[in-house]
């Protein structure tokens, strides 16, 4: 993402997404910033989603362990 940094927390994209939201609501600011705020939250919204989807499926291989137990496996994305 381009606007996203590469270390981002998902909490600190979120309290961003937050806040243009907030801003968005309000009506505050002209149609050009707003655009922006736009572009922005949806760029935040997509890495957040794909934070969440990745420790969904961290998760996922922890309960789906073959013995059974809650031990941590790698996670390979792909």
């Amino acid at each position: 993402m381009a606007n996203t940094q590469e270390n981002a927390t998902f909490e600190q994209a979120l309290k961003e997404l937050e806040t243009i939201v907030r801003k968005l609501e309000s009506g505050s600011g002209d149609l050009e910033a707003s655009i922006n705020d736009y572009v922005r939250g949806t760029e935040l919204k997509a890495f957040c989603e794909e934070k969440l989807k990745s420790a969904r499926l961290k998760v996922e291989t922890i309960l789906k362990s073959p013995d059974g137990s809650l031990s941590l496996k790698p996670f390979d994305a792909e």
